[in-house]
């Protein structure tokens, strides 16, 4: 790993919906709930193994989401963290890889994605 993909910290906020880590090289990215909750990489909400690379970042930016709850989160190795959210759902691994890829703001409306 190296330090964009190193997480340092990391809070979950049910209140002000959102999911926050902390990088080894000093950056922070804010998740809300609901984009987090909507990229969940199981096999069954990313709709089978052929689109396991397939996000939806602009989930993230969604007008009036529904609250989304996170029940509880373990980290799996040195490399991911799986949630179990409110709905009961824990089958998604996210990796710190993904996680990197997917924050916010990279993905802002109006940006070029190559």
């Amino acid at each position: 790993m190296d330090a964009s993909t190193t997480p340092t910290g990391i809070e979950v906020s049910n209140k002000d919906q959102v999911l926050e880590i902390s990088w080894e090289d000093g950056h922070t990215t804010v998740f809300p709930l609901y984009g987090l909750r909507k990229n969940c990489p199981c096999v069954m909400c990313r709709g089978g193994h052929g689109s396991m690379g397939d996000f939806e970042p602009e989930a993230f930016f969604e007008e009036n989401p529904s609250r989304i709850e996170i029940r509880n989160l373990e980290q799996v190795g040195n490399h991911a963290i799986q949630i179990t959210w409110g709905d009961g759902h824990n089958s998604g691994m996210y990796q710190w890889k993904t996680l990197r890829w997917l924050d916010p703001e990279n993905h802002r409306p109006g940006d070029n994605e190559e």
